[in-house]
C-alpha cells in the first residue's frame, strides 16, 4: 500500500482528524490534483478545476487543524476525487 493510499484511508476514516500531520494533508491535496497558490504567512491555498470551494490550510504545531481535515474529506467525498 502506497503512502497516498494509507493517508487516504486515514483521512476518509474520520478517526484521525485531531492527529493529522499538516504536511500529510498538503500531500493528500496535491495527490488529489489540487494546485497550491501562496497565501500569507503559513497559509496555503489549494484549488482545483471543477471544484467550487477553495481549501485554505495552515498548521498548528505541525498538525492540521481538525476542521480542515474534515473539510478536505468532505470535498473528496462530494466530488468523488481520486487520491492517486
Amino acid at each position: 500500500m502506497s503512502k497516498a493510499e494509507k493517508l487516504a484511508t486515514k483521512i476518509l476514516s474520520g478517526k484521525s482528524d485531531n492527529n493529522f500531520a499538516f504536511n500529510d494533508l498538503c500531500y493528500i491535496l496535491e495527490r488529489a490534483g489540487f494546485q497550491s497558490r501562496s497565501g500569507k504567512g503559513s497559509h496555503r491555498i489549494y484549488y482545483k478545476e471543477g471544484v467550487v470551494e477553495i481549501v485554505n490550510v495552515q498548521p498548528r504545531n505541525g498538525k492540521a487543524k481538525p476542521y480542515q481535515v474534515k473539510q478536505v474529506r468532505e470535498l473528496v467525498l462530494k466530488y468523488k476525487i481520486d487520491i492517486e
